[in-house]
């Protein structure tokens, strides 16, 4: 399960658009960030997750999260400030076997698209081309039709699908989506037969009575998922503060749980940062992403890592690229790797969250005020022709860097202990055997 949401511009303190999402998948999935730069193609065809498409003659430089048995991407921006997330959604309408999976269309549009518009327009027209489909679990069989926001500098799109059809809407000021279909009896634009279809299985009587929202949605799935709930959440959120949303708000939202004193053995389907526990608390967020989309030189914030309430936000800059870091995880725990050296981390807290969480907290913060202040400076030099891509690059070298060597300390400093849940003890002790997590 996921969460994405956006602020335009009229909406934020600083005026410029902010993106963000949550990918919530399954707890040993391990996320990629990778940084692929502007191509020039003579293939034919480019091999998607399940379906092969033909290719561009270019490519543009995109920064993308994606799991690591996938082609597509769970979020990603490009070289343009053209940021999108995914949602998965449940539906009325038939899953394929094969086709095009949320993620493919998300790595398409970024790769072929300048604006929020035209990669709004490109995943319909491949939607509609070539279907959505395909097993989208990775130990697990998942399949799931899907909700976008597509954002710019400048403007922003939720586009909601069931299967070949569609509706979207163009952002006003602050926009959330979840694990459920939100649009109901209003968008601006629609796919050709959406109400005659639903009239004609019986899920409304006339275009009167037509919602999109509750004739498609498969109200079992969509209830377990809590996608109603976590949307409800956020939305408020950011309602309540148009005008001053900044990046530090947006953090907190990303970062946050349905109660206070929480700990991972509480966890609920309801967090926004959720935390894997069970049967009915499958997903983890695995990967966490916020942009700052300013019209020129944008600054993305990644986690590169689980669990975004105890992981650090780095700062990079698609001018200057990645670190020559693991960035690209392994299926199983690996020392040499960030995202594994702070899932270690993590498992090692379970049993005594409640008390190692005000120590990471305090470092992460920390980090976070010092490196965002660099990065509001540098990027102002670089506007201003004071400095290069060269010491933006040594900004996210040092912000991983120093992200990395605290949660190796941190993790080989903390005790390991047991949570006073059975449950919850066996059900990560599962886990960690079969990703060869061993403390």
């Amino acid at each position: 399960m996921c969460d994405t949401l956006v602020v335009i511009g009229n909406s934020t303190k600083n005026g410029e658009t902010i993106f963000a999402k949550n990918s919530d998948r399954e707890p040993n999935e391990p996320q990629a960030l990778e940084f692929y730069p502007r191509m020039e193609h003579d293939e034919e065809y480019v091999k998607c997750t399940y379906v092969l498409v033909p290719q561009v003659k270019e490519t543009y430089a995109i920064l993308i999260s994606r799991p690591i048995w996938m082609w597509g991407a769970e979020m990603g921006v490009n070289e343009f400030g053209l940021a999108i997330g995914n949602e998965a959604v449940f539906t009325k309408e038939r899953n394929l076997k094969k086709g095009l999976t949320g993620m493919d269309l998300l790595r398409l549009a970024l790769e072929r698209c300048k604006s929020a518009k035209e990669a709004l327009e490109l995943i319909i027209n491949l939607l509609e081309k070539y279907g959505q489909g395909g097993n989208c679990g990775f130990r697990s069989r998942m399949y799931y039709h899907n909700s976008f926001i597509i954002a710019d500098p400048k403007e922003a799109y939720v586009l909601e699908t069931a299967g070949k059809y569609w509706v979207s809407e163009r952002v006003k000021n602050v926009r959330s989506i979840s694990n459920a279909l939100t649009i109901e009896n209003k968008w601006d634009l629609a796919s050709k037969g959406l109400i005659e279809n639903a009239i004609e299985k019986g899920w409304c009587k006339d275009d009167k009575e037509f919602n999109f929202a509750k004739c498609y949605s498969d109200k079992l799935y969509t209830y377990f998922s809590k996608g109603r709930n976590r949307h409800k959440y956020t939305q408020k959120l950011l309602e309540k503060k148009i005008g001053e949303i900044d990046l530090n708000y947006v953090k907190s939202i990303m970062r946050s749980h349905h109660i206070e004193e929480f700990i991972p053995a509480k966890g609920s389907m309801e967090d926004i940062c959720m935390h894997a526990g069970g049967i009915t608390r499958p997903s983890q967020t695995t990967a966490s992403y916020i942009g700052q989309l300013f019209k020129e030189i944008q600054v993305h914030w990644f986690t590169a890592t689980s669990t975004p309430c105890i992981s650090a936000y780095k700062p990079v800059f698609i001018q200057a690229g990645l670190p020559n870091l693991k960035l690209t995880p392994s299926e199983f725990y690996d020392f040499s790797s960030i995202w594994w050296i702070h899932e270690k981390m993590y498992r090692k807290m379970l049993g005594s969250f409640k008390e190692y969480f005000p120590m990471v907290k305090e470092k992460i913060d920390s980090m976070e005020t010092y490196f965002q202040k660099r990065a509001e400076k540098l990027r102002d030099n670089l506007l201003d022709g004071k400095t290069t891509p060269k010491e933006l690059r040594k900004l996210t070298d040092e912000a991983f860097s120093t992200s990395v060597e605290f949660e190796r300390s941190f993790c080989n400093e903390a005790e390991a202990r047991k949570t006073l849940n059975l449950f919850f003890e066996l059900y990560w002790k599962k886990w960690n055997s079969e990703a060869k997590i061993s403390f």
